[in-house]
């Protein structure tokens, strides 16, 4: 490359904040993995398949199943989505992907980082979900076979809230109880026990308390933070 060539493509490359431009969602990289935080080491493990916890546990998802309401129904399939634009019903019509460039790299992150540190864990306890357990379930949402302990929604649901609250603590309330809500509607779908989605919530305030002494995660926070304001105008 010759020099004024050379030199033209760095400074375009520098007008461009090439270290922040966005990735493509397959690209993300996870900011912790399970190496960094074992969840097998921290939480305890599920309770056995014939407790008397795991009875009455199938017991309220038998009972979700036949009151709940179509509307209900409706809310945790769209919720089996993973990412954070299931927040858009508190954060407004402004909060989406092809806005916020910058935010929704930063949040793909934020989602891998759920998987990298959950999923082995999961894979350690291999705790069956309600319908593995009993023929009479039938899961509204989409079914898995993964382990059901924590619950992967219910942790990225946290994680996810968290960290958008901490960027908009205006609406932390509204925030985390739609959080909680991602985490409730994998009972109300059937497709995890009431135990799952409370590890799911403390697994996701762990990550959360982890990744946020990361000097990547400090970084690209606050260029996503930053967009994200003034894309809402705050």
């Amino acid at each position: 490359m010759r020099p004024l060539t050379k030199l033209l493509a760095l400074a375009l490359i520098a007008g461009l904040g090439f270290s922040t431009l966005p990735a493509a969602a397959d690209e993300a990289k996870p900011f912790i993995t399970a190496a960094d935080l074992d969840l097998v080491r921290i939480l305890p493990p599920p309770p056995a398949n014939d407790s008397a916890k795991t009875k009455a546990e199938l017991g309220e998802v038998l009972t979700l199943q036949v009151t709940r309401t179509p509307e209900m129904e409706a809310r945790a399939k769209a919720d089996a989505e993973e990412n954070v634009w299931r927040f858009a019903d508190v954060m407004g019509p402004k909060f989406a992907s092809e806005n916020l460039p910058k935010f929704s790299a930063f949040f793909a992150r934020v989602v891998e980082t759920e998987g990298a540190v959950v999923d082995p864990a999961k894979s350690v306890w291999k705790r069956p979900r309600p319908h593995q357990l009993s023929d009479l379930v039938h899961p509204a949402v989409p079914m898995s076979k993964s382990g059901g302990w924590p619950s992967g929604h219910a942790t990225v649901g946290t994680l996810m809230g968290i960290v958008l609250s901490d960027m908009v603590p205006e609406k932390r309330a509204e925030i985390m109880a739609r959080a909680w809500e991602f985490g409730d509607n994998r009972v109300i779908g059937g497709i995890h026990f009431r135990s799952d989605v409370e590890m799911g919530r403390i697994a996701g305030s762990l990550i959360a308390a982890n990744i946020m002494t990361r000097d990547d995660f400090k970084a690209e926070y606050e260029v996503a933070r930053t967009e994200l304001r003034s894309d809402l105008g705050m």
